[in-house]
């Protein structure tokens, strides 16, 4: 059987037994095992162990539970929702300002924490029903929060790109430094996209009116300005320490998480019930991702020993004819239709195997597809029938905003994650400054 028709063969099997709902990783590495022992007999038995001995090496991964750790404890103490109330006071005055602070909230919980959820649970239950309250656009705040809670799989430490780095064997450094500047560009276009709704139609995003800022005094602003800037402060003491070099990328992820919780201490929040639910929480996502990785490299060495990649290389590129360029867009199309229905690490699982050294193979980097590849999942996030965002907006919005509302509201942020996507393809170097920059320092 030619490597075509394999790869065919486990690609089906893959998705059928994904329909049935069974979990993401032991179907990647039941296929995987399989597909050894079939095409190599007893002996291929063992690729699933040396698979877990390479995750066991590979200590970077120790990062993940040490900063979605340190990313709850600042959610579940309150810490993060002072960022509301901050941004609240001082982009109140201006039009669709509450909307701009919601944006700017969640550039923060994404320092914080990584992950899209938490991003979406502090904006819908903090930051939703004041905007509400303030007489804002529905469907407009409902995109707000939806869109910029996706920022948190881009901006750095993001978990994605974690798992990314472990299958595409890619520093985790140059990754978050290549998420930086593109996730600050997507938060400027959705900023400029309110701004310019906001000054065309007043009514969807009203400024605080002159009585409530009077009401608000200078020390409470410079108050709040405190409070709010705690989190940035621990993400800054631990990207400073490690930038500089004074601790490894590991230690940087353990002052992070020490940091969160003397913050919490500090702050008087730390209770038993944050420290419970943070270390739940954090072993539930720690868990998960290193039973993905282990049926990701599972998988993925039966590609290397198949040789399947130059298989299909060799079809797409001298068979078929198509351009490099080509077969990327086909590549980031694919992403997006696989994110309508499954979530951002099962893709990236299934076809990282055949896509990631066929990148390479057309002469791309892999640093600067991480990045596309990461947006696709934001879109992902947001987009029917099963965007992981518009289940949990579902879940956490009040009963005035219906289904129709939360589908409506994500067709413009959607658009601007694919105009970020235009751009970072004509402008590569927006992704690859950053990296190359502290790579040549």
């Amino acid at each position: 059987m030619s490597s075509e028709l394999i790869t065919l063969f486990m690609f089906a099997t893959m998705m059928l037994l994904l329909a049935t709902g069974q979990r993401v990783f032991g179907v990647i590495g039941f296929v995987g095992t399989i597909a050894a022992l079939w095409l190599w007999g007893d002996g291929a038995f063992e690729m699933p162990f040396n698979a877990t001995f390479q995750v066991l090496n590979w200590y970077p991964l120790i990062t993940v539970p040490f900063f979605v750790f340190m990313g709850y404890v600042l959610s579940e103490s309150g810490i993060a929702g002072n960022l509301y109330r901050m941004f609240h006071v001082w982009f109140g005055p201006v039009r669709g300002g509450l909307a701009l602070g919601t944006i700017g909230l969640m550039v923060v919980i994404s320092c914080m924490n990584g992950l899209s959820v938490a991003g979406m649970a502090i904006g819908a239950t903090v930051a939703l029903p004041e905007l509400l309250r303030r007489r804002y656009d529905k469907v407009l705040i409902t995109g707000v929060i939806q869109g910029g809670s996706s920022l948190g799989i881009l901006i750095p430490p993001s978990v994605v790109l974690v798992l990314y780095a472990m299958i595409a064997r890619q520093p985790v450094l140059q990754l978050w430094l290549a998420g930086i500047l593109p996730g600050l560009l997507m938060a400027g276009l959705f900023a400029l996209y309110i701004y310019i709704r906001c000054r065309i139609n007043p009514a969807l995003g009203p400024a605080l009116s002159a009585e409530e800022q009077a009401q608000i005094s200078w020390r409470q602003r410079l108050s709040l300005l405190r409070e709010g800037l705690l989190p940035l402060a621990v993400f800054g003491v631990m990207m400073g320490l490690f930038l500089t070099g004074v601790t490894s990328l590991v230690e940087s992820s353990a002052v992070g998480a020490l940091l969160a919780t003397l913050a919490a201490a500090v702050e008087r929040r730390l209770t038993w019930k944050v420290l419970e639910i943070s270390t739940r929480n954090t072993l539930t996502i720690s868990c998960m991702f290193l039973w993905i990785i282990l049926g990701a490299l599972c998988f993925s060495s039966v590609y290397d020993g198949l040789g399947a990649v130059k298989a299909i290389g060799n079809l797409l590129l001298n068979s078929w004819d198509l351009s490099p360029w080509t077969i990327l867009v086909l590549m980031l199309l694919s992403f997006i239709v696989m994110g309508m229905f499954l979530d951002d690490t099962a893709m990236l699982v299934i076809v990282a195997p055949l896509y990631i050294p066929l990148v390479r193979q057309l002469g791309f980097d892999a640093i600067w597809f991480g990045i596309l590849y990461t947006i696709t999942c934001q879109i992902a996030y947001i987009t029917p029938p099963f965007g992981y965002n518009l289940f949990l907006m579902r879940a956490l919005a009040p009963p005035e905003i219906t289904l129709g509302d939360i589908y409506r509201s994500i067709v413009p942020f959607a658009l601007l994650m694919v105009l970020t996507i235009v751009i970072l393809m004509i402008f590569p170097q927006i992704a690859l400054w950053l990296p190359h920059l502290y790579s040549g320092r």
